[in-house]
């Protein structure tokens, strides 16, 4: 495939770069450069202003208020977003519940539920893993039992991302407890979280982040209305999601982004009398890594043009596993990168000191943020579907063993 951008998408780059340069608010702009993951009130403000623009739901057709952009400008916009860097748009939203609906949803769910989801209105969680059931799906357990116009949930979720926040969740759930095939039985259903029974019990991660939680059902009725696709048929449903979520799990934009971040800061950090990016060594690593991006773009321009061209047959290209391996590898080696120039200035007691200073350094906030991204990175290979299962689905469905 050749790389090589045509002019008009040279100058949707340039469009999409200038717009993010004049109207990312500053304040934003200059925590994430310090390396700070964004705030809630962040990532809302920002994609309203990417929504009046018409570019929040990048991924969605326009007849449901996306852009209709092509694959390569869909990755263009991503990559110049996270570069900025910029609060990343909502998946939970965008690209799981939005594709999904589009694809399964009834016209009143599509029109309910998706303006909402673009503008952030409601912020959505996914309740998939369980206790039990993390890389084994299906194994699943919260059952919905139902009751009239209504089903009615009971069970846990675990590693609930952002929970916190959520107006709704989008849940699976076992329907049928006799189905012949563990895949089978299950539901996708639309929870309201201001229903009662349900209960968030925040889990506090090695980096001290409150990110991920518990959640339980206790009797939470949920109007049969808001079942997606068909009863029992929720896998064919959760396929789909996690296939659009792996596509753009790669998140190369946030790898260039910490590269060069890592680059900045080796200006001023010294090694042996000299500054840190002279030394040979450093340089061979970030060309290392430079390579490996470059090589992994070539695979997602072809990965996401192959899913464009299949829009329709419901089945992600198992290709997309390829992204979620090495993408959240190169996440991973990129952190560390800045991690290992940061040096003591990424220690605990360093974060502390800044904590206490009345005109904090910005090595020194800088260093301590990395830090903070290196140690929840670590999941980066678990979440979205680990790694190891990611090679299982390569094994069967690409070399076919």
């Amino acid at each position: 495939m050749d790389l090589r951008l045509t002019p008009e998408e040279i100058a949707f780059r340039e469009e999409v770069r200038t717009f993010i340069r004049e109207n990312l608010p500053a304040d934003i702009r200059d925590r994430m450069k310090l390396g700070h993951p964004p705030r809630k009130e962040d990532t809302v403000r920002w994609q309203r202003i990417l929504n009046q623009k018409g570019w929040a739901a990048y991924s969605w057709p326009k007849e449901w208020g996306g852009p209709g952009w092509t694959a390569i400008q869909k990755m263009i916009f991503l990559e110049e977003n996270l570069m900025a860097p910029a609060p990343e748009i909502l998946s939970f939203n965008v690209t799981m519940l939005g594709p999904v609906l589009i694809q399964f949803g009834t016209e009143a769910q599509k029109k309910r539920f998706l303006p909402r989801a673009a503008n952030l209105d409601d912020w959505w969680c996914q309740g998939f893993s369980e206790p039990g059931a993390g890389s084994d799906l299906a194994s699943l357990k919260t059952s919905a039992k139902r009751d009239g116009d209504h089903y009615v949930i009971n069970g846990q979720k675990i590693w609930t991302s952002t929970a916190q926040y959520a107006d709704w969740c989008f849940v699976l759930v076992r329907t049928d407890p006799n189905a012949r095939k563990r895949q089978e039985g299950i539901s996708f259903l639309l929870v309201d979280f201001k229903t009662p029974g349900i209960t968030v019990r925040p889990i506090i991660s090695i980096d001290g982040s409150h990110h991920l939680n518990e959640v339980f059902y206790d009797d939470v009725r949920v109007p049969v209305e808001n079942l997606v696709h068909v009863e029992n048929k929720g896998w064919d449903v959760a396929k789909y999601l996690l296939g659009n979520e792996r596509t753009g799990i790669a998140r190369l934009g946030k790898s260039r982004e910490r590269v060069n971040a890592a680059v900045e800061m080796a200006r001023k950090v010294n090694s042996n009398g000299r500054p840190l990016i002279d030394d040979q060594t450093f340089r061979q690593r970030v060309a290392q890594l430079q390579v490996d991006i470059k090589a992994l773009e070539m695979t997602q321009y072809r990965v996401v043009s192959a899913y464009d061209k299949a829009k329709g047959a419901g089945r992600p290209d198992p290709l997309s596993s390829v992204l979620k391996v090495k993408g959240t590898e190169l996440l991973q080696a990129t952190t560390e990168l800045a991690v290992d120039v940061a040096g003591p200035m990424a220690t605990p007691i360093w974060a502390e000191e800044l904590a206490a200073m009345n005109e904090p350094d910005d090595m020194l906030e800088a260093g301590s943020a990395s830090a903070a991204s290196y140690l929840m990175l670590r999941a980066a290979s678990i979440y979205g579907g680990t790694n190891e299962i990611q090679k299982n689905i390569l094994t069967k469905a690409v070399l076919g063993l």
